[in-house]
């Protein structure tokens, strides 16, 4: 009888994933939303960037690429690096496109990356923009993007529209867990609940965000959220809280440059956040195993070693896992023969999660280029 209430627990959590959850698993690209008014609005793009350069090139040279029809500048922040990233970005722009400016020393209460960000923001205020394209030294924006994020935002009155870019998926790694990281995001903030009016859901994604200047400056800027580890999504809050109106979708074209090539570094990339995610409290970390165990890990063990119905409750409860990643798999080009794998892949998703919570009471959570960001005091 246990079994079989297990086996119908997970699968009603299932049906309702599918059916009641704002249709996150569809992850279909964006289209198009809006058009640009006839004199388009000033955008300044603010880049925060800490050894970088690897990337920083692809990414500057990217937004030097944008076909925007309107006055566009960018500031790049060069957080201590020691690489010669300001060098790189330099080179991947026209002249008097982009400014380079060097981050002061981190105050305390601050993470480095919103420091480094704020200083930029800092700088762009002489050029008065409408807009802020806050924007990692990573991402590779398609030639037309801007002008769809500031069309959409015009258009649909939101105050800030960011997409998820498409991430690295090459090596076996990658090509196991990356769909899953954006399947199991879109999970926790459904893109249809972010941007409908009568949801208190807010969320963003950190690599490529348009936010209006004057709702920044309402919330109180960047310092308002200064020590967040997660600040994407809570710069999203504070902009809702100002009856702000926030949009996230999904991109193909908008790419990370940036790989996590191994089992360990997508581990440290998740660890990173997770726990900050459960706001550090044990009772959510214990809520959060004792829930993805039963939606993730009781269908394929009952549909294994269990017998009839226990066993077919989690044949039914695997098959959804199956229905509900395909779209993901799809979205990144990957065999629907991962879909089964999901529980697996979600086990290891539990791994680093805990992981996350040692690192944090170990005093050494949200790692970062060399900076601790996350850790109990």
């Amino acid at each position: 009888m246990v079994l079989e209430l297990a086996g119908a627990a997970a699968l009603a959590i299932w049906i309702y994933l599918l059916l009641g959850r704002g249709g996150f698993w569809r992850m279909r690209d964006a289209p198009p939303e809006g058009a640009l008014p006839a004199v388009a609005p000033g955008v300044v793009a603010v880049i925060p960037a800490r050894n970088e350069a690897l990337v920083v090139a692809h990414a500057v040279g990217s937004l030097a690429r944008q076909r925007y029809p309107g006055e566009f500048h960018m500031v790049l922040v060069d957080d201590d690096s020691a690489d010669g990233t300001a060098s790189a970005a330099r080179g991947a722009a026209p002249a008097g496109l982009l400014e380079v400016i060097r981050a002061g020393p981190v105050p305390a209460g601050w993470t480095g990356k919103l420091w480094a960000a704020s200083e930029g923001i800092r700088a762009a205020r002489r050029f008065q923009a409408e807009y802020l394209l806050l924007t990692d030294a990573d991402i590779v924006h398609p030639p037309e993007n801007l002008s769809a994020l500031v069309a959409r935002a015009r258009s649909c009155g939101y105050d800030m529209v960011s997409v998820m870019a498409t991430l690295e998926c090459r090596t076996f790694a990658e090509r196991a867990l990356i769909p899953a990281f954006v399947f199991f995001f879109f999970m926790l903030y459904p893109p249809a609940w972010i941007g409908s009016l009568r949801r208190g859901t807010a969320a963003a994604a950190g690599g490529c965000i348009l936010i209006r200047r004057e709702m920044l400056e309402r919330v109180g800027g960047l310092a308002a959220i200064r020590g967040q580890v997660i600040d994407d999504c809570a710069l999203a809050r504070a902009v809702r809280r100002q009856g702000g109106r926030v949009w996230l979708g999904l991109s193909a074209a908008t790419r990370s440059a940036r790989g996590y090539a191994t089992w360990g570094e997508i581990g440290r990339m998740i660890s990173r956040s997770a726990f900050a995610q459960l706001h550090h409290s044990v009772l959510l970390l214990i809520g959060t195993v004792l829930g993805l165990a039963l939606t993730y890990l009781v269908p394929p063990a009952l549909a294994i070693a269990a017998r009839a119905p226990a066993a077919a409750l989690g044949a039914c409860g695997w098959l959804s896992i199956s229905v509900a990643y395909f779209p993901a798999l799809r979205f990144y080009g990957r065999s629907p023969l991962w879909a089964p794998l999901l529980p697996a892949i979600a086990a290891f998703y539990l791994g680093a999660t805990i992981h996350s919570a040692l690192c944090y009471w170990r005093g050494a959570g949200g790692m970062w280029k060399g900076r601790v960001q996350d850790g109990a005091r």
